[in-house]
């Protein structure tokens, strides 16, 4: 039998060496993954490291093991057909938008879709017809798609395929789905939502397939204790069921992980026997840090939001939110996200009663004394002008600048930082002024454009 050095080894990985330094920080963490390393039913075992064998199934050929798994999450989501990823929510969105849109349709389209979802505009060459936010909760922050917004978007264009919209968004603002779905329904479209960041929303009745949506992509692994790439793609269309398949089988490896989909399995397990009172218990929690939060000056997100997602306005306070990220940090405590308006907590029941200790500690000690300071209003949610839909930029040539030499052309790529992924100038958009000023903000510095 061979003998390896794997101290040797592992001297000479600079990625494994990273993530044991940062692990050996021994931070709290309230970013992804769900299961904050803290869940031992996770099949970490290399022995469960499998293939596509006679026992184990085919994940896009499906009739056994596998194919049981996803009706046991249909079940649990209260939908008529479920599908695995371990491609991630980007799979699920993929197989979404070509099983209900289809290539060269029409899509009315939120403006704070995900990169993927515009990745796979191009590659469907969808024509995206956008629905701008109304700001309606709090400075900095994009707001919420209104049911009458649908509505005028598809009287305007009767020909659209499907309307696409991300709720809840990053920082754990919920659109009306229930309002939004209706008036789908009037125009009988089918409603596609970004679900992301809610997976965990069953637990409260608010999962978009509970109020109405044709089709969500939920990204499990966000909330829930699932490997990293674990996602389902939920659907109340049971005619779609084989589209979806074969959909998701055009982007997907052929290779997925069995980790990733047994993690998926467990987990829905746990929130069907366990998990959905946990939430509800940790709503609680989340509902004291708030109220803690205020209390200290902090300014919260209006009107419905995610229960258990804790996220803070800094402006209030004098602060950026990469500010105040960097004062969490110091404390231990490691956000998923800050910007120049707020700074975003995931919290799920895997965090640790200390982990909860830490966070709330750094909200009573959080210091106070800045004089308050104006916030910008949500300024990278914008509509630059569109010169080319998605899908003609795709083999386009092109060229990289430096950002502050690209006003006055043509976007050959979507512009964003990540997170939270959301594209501040699209595929096929000219690159203004405007654009130019925000990403320089963000730190981009070049730009892929059309030659």
């Amino acid at each position: 039998m061979n003998e390896f050095s794997f101290e040797e080894i592992r001297s000479d990985a600079p990625l494994y060496s990273a993530l044991t330094q940062y692990v050996q920080k021994n931070c709290s963490s309230f970013h992804t993954p769900g299961h904050k390393g803290q869940c031992g039913f996770l099949p970490l075992s290399s022995k469960l490291d499998l293939t596509e064998l006679p026992e184990t199934d085919s994940l896009f050929e499906c009739t056994g093991c596998i194919r049981q798994s996803e009706e046991r999450a249909a079940e649990l989501f209260g939908a008529k057909y479920t599908a695995l990823s371990s491609g991630g929510c980007t799979l699920a969105i993929q197989g979404m938008l070509a099983a209900f849109a289809g290539a060269g349709s029409k899509v009315i389209f939120s403006r704070n879709i995900h990169r993927s979802a515009v990745n796979t505009a191009m590659l469907l060459d969808l024509q995206p017809v956008w629905i701008m936010h109304r700001k309606d909760c709090g400075p900095g922050l994009p707001g919420r798609i209104f049911p009458e917004d649908v509505r005028k978007a598809l009287a305007a264009h009767p020909d659209a395929a499907a309307v696409y919209i991300t709720s809840p968004d990053y920082y754990g603002c919920m659109s009306d789905i229930s309002g939004i779905s209706a008036v789908c329904g009037e125009f009988g479209l089918p409603l596609l939502v970004d679900n992301a960041h809610g997976t965990h929303l069953i637990a409260f009745g608010k999962h978009p397939i509970t109020l109405g949506a044709a089709a969500s992509a939920c990204s499990a692994h966000k909330t829930l204790p699932v490997l990293t790439g674990g996602a389902w793609l939920n659907c109340n269309d049971e005619s779609a069921a084989e589209r979806i398949k074969s959909s998701m089988a055009l982007f997907g490896s052929t290779s997925p992980s069995y980790l990733t989909m047994v993690s998926l399995d467990l987990a829905r397990a746990w929130m069907a026997s366990q998990g959905q009172s946990a939430f509800v218990r940790l709503s609680r929690t989340v509902s004291e840090l708030r109220r803690l939060a205020a209390e200290i000056g902090f300014v919260l997100p209006c009107g419905e939001c995610d229960p258990v997602r804790l996220t803070l306005l800094t402006h209030s306070l004098g602060v950026t939110g990469e500010e105040a990220a960097a004062y969490f940090r110091s404390c231990g405590a490691e956000c998923e996200h800050s910007d120049a308006a707020a700074v975003v907590f995931i919290l799920t029941p895997f965090n640790t009663e200390s982990d909860i200790d830490c966070l709330k500690r750094a909200i009573e000690r959080f210091p106070v004394n800045h004089p308050e300071m104006t916030c910008a209003d949500g300024e990278a949610y914008y509509l630059p002008e569109q010169a080319m839909s998605p899908g003609e930029v795709l083999f386009r040539r092109r060229t990289s600048v430096p950002l502050k030499n690209a006003a006055g052309r043509i976007a050959a790529e979507a512009a964003c930082p990540c997170p939270p992924g959301v594209p501040v100038v699209m595929p096929g958009e000219i690159i203004d002024e405007k654009c130019v000023n925000i990403l320089l903000k963000t730190g981009i510095q070049r730009i892929n454009v059309i030659e």
